[in-house]
């Protein structure tokens, strides 16, 4: 992510960070943000980040992504987050996890509709087009979350 964050910054970008008290701690913090949020526990880092996100991108990572991205699929499944989200499969990183997204719809523990929670991209640079361009989402998304052969 500090590589994220110097780019942007190189580019007269805003990065905003949050993190938890005991990684600022261990010195994992980008010292040159344009602001920080030090915060009690990793729960209130993905709160913040979130509500404070018009969209969210997962580049390629480790298991914190994947956890924020899972919670951020649930939370717009559920309609209590509407905004775009990016999964950003560059090199096919994440073909395994696409596979496995469209296993859970075939299995009917997702409903086709919801594949639009998402949009992915093969590179970086497709990220602001995707989400320009990202299907829209309702709050009404609770009416239909629970799966059922009606809606499926």
């Amino acid at each position: 992510m500090g590589s994220v964050a110097d780019g942007a910054l190189s580019k007269n970008g805003k990065v905003h960070g949050v993190v938890p008290g005991f990684l600022q701690d261990l010195e994992l913090t980008h010292r040159n943000l344009t602001s920080l949020k030090v915060v009690a526990d990793m729960r209130i880092r993905k709160h913040l980040m979130l509500h404070d996100s018009d969209a969210v991108i997962a580049l390629p990572g480790g298991s914190g992504t994947y956890e924020e991205l899972f919670e951020t699929l649930t939370m717009k499944r559920l309609g209590q987050w509407l905004g775009p989200i990016v999964i950003v499969n560059t090199i096919g990183f994440y073909d395994g996890l696409l596979a496995f997204l469209r296993h859970s719809i075939d299995e009917c523990f997702m409903g086709r509709s919801h594949l639009k929670m998402w949009t992915v991209v093969d590179e970086p640079e497709q990220v602001l087009d995707a989400i320009e361009n990202a299907h829209p989402w309702s709050s009404d998304a609770l009416q239909y979350a629970n799966v059922t052969s009606a809606n499926a």
